[in-house]
């Protein structure tokens, strides 16, 4: 995987080795989110942490409380067909940025979750994206 951090790479390798269940610190609440290159048009996968609501899944653009929101945030506004991979499923699906009272409501479930996402938000000023992917109908 050119390209890809050690991490990503050594994250996405124990994904698939394990079937997406019990990755590390992350337990079942990890995917792999297929983004294509805003600029690159190049796809990327990326590991994030999720939420289910409903028939959406949820992630955060926390970068880790970074001043500024990661690539594949970027990658997902400017195209926002995604593939998905959860557990054993592979499927295409729609992102979108929530907002206001949703976005609110959604950052309290995935904290939940990873409750490091509190402490990212104190290390920012911005307002980090809640995005929701919605599975598109094969």
């Amino acid at each position: 995987m050119p390209g890809y951090s050690d991490f990503n790479r050594s994250t996405i390798e124990t994904f698939h080795a394990q079937r997406g269940k019990g990755i590390g610190r992350w337990g079942d609440h990890l995917l792999l989110l297929t983004t294509v290159g805003a600029k690159s048009g190049r796809p990327s996968i990326t590991p994030v942490v999720f939420v289910r609501d409903g028939e959406r899944y949820v992630v955060m653009a926390s970068m880790g409380g970074a001043p500024r929101n990661p690539g594949w945030y970027h990658n997902l506004v400017s195209n926002p067909v995604v593939t998905l991979e959860v557990e054993t499923e592979k499927f295409r699906a729609r992102a979108s940025v929530a907002e206001g009272a949703e976005r609110d409501r959604l950052f309290k479930v995935l904290g939940e979750v990873w409750p490091g996402f509190y402490d990212y938000e104190k290390k920012t000023t911005r307002v980090m994206p809640v995005v929701v992917l919605e599975p598109i109908a094969a």
